[in-house]
Formats: C-alpha cells, sequence, structure tokens
C-alpha cells in the first residue's frame, strides 16, 4: 500500500446500480471541520464525498503496532467503508467512522 487507492467500481447489493469511485486527497477534519478525524475526499459518479476516520482509531493503531498509519493506508480504509456503505446504498455527502469501524476495516485489510 505504497500508493493511495485508485479508481474503483461498486456494485449495489440491492438494486443494478454501480457506482464509480475516484480518491481525491486527504487532510485533518480537526482543522476544517473541528472535529477528530482525518478526512478523505472522494469523487462518487462525480460527486463529492467525504469519509472521516476517527483520529482515535490512528492513536490506538500507533500504540498498538509502533508505528503511524500512513495517508496511502488511510485512504483504503475509507476507500473500504466507502465501499460497505455503497453496497447498502447508503449514500450520503459525509460520513463520520467511528473508532471501532475503523479499527475493524483496518484488521480486513490485514494492515499491521
Amino acid at each position: 500500500m505504497s500508493e493511495f487507492v485508485g479508481t474503483f467500481g461498486v456494485p449495489s447489493n440491492l438494486t443494478d446500480a454501480a457506482y464509480q469511485v475516484c480518491f481525491s486527497h486527504l487532510w485533518s477534519g480537526i482543522a476544517t471541520r473541528h472535529s477528530d478525524t482525518i478526512d478523505t475526499k472522494f469523487l462518487v459518479d462525480g460527486r463529492g464525498v467525504i469519509v472521516g476516520l476517527a483520529h482515535a482509531a490512528f492513536v490506538r493503531f500507533r500504540e498498538s503496532s509502533g508505528r503511524d498509519l500512513t495517508d496511502c493506508e488511510a485512504s483504503y480504509v475509507a476507500a473500504e467503508y466507502l465501499r460497505e456503505r455503497l453496497q447498502q446504498e447508503d449514500e450520503r455527502a459525509l460520513y463520520d467512522v467511528p473508532e471501532a469501524e475503523v479499527l475493524r476495516l483496518i484488521q480486513l485489510l490485514e494492515i499491521s
């Protein structure tokens, strides 16, 4: 995971809908939204979507692994969360991902 997540498609589990998703960038939500998150931006069928990853999960990851979660790894975690939501057609402009969910996705992606 030395590169940011690339463009990917997401088929809905509920209908015939299919989404085209492109990672844009990430930044600290602490400064821009006054939230304790690392925000990632994706374009879903051309519409901007923000996935805010709880910063506390980054701290927990560092405590357990002895290293920081990289920006590239964070892009994969956010992409996986977004993929799961879109598969259920849970479309929003902003998702705030709680610490437990971020840690679950880190394990799912086998980031160590």
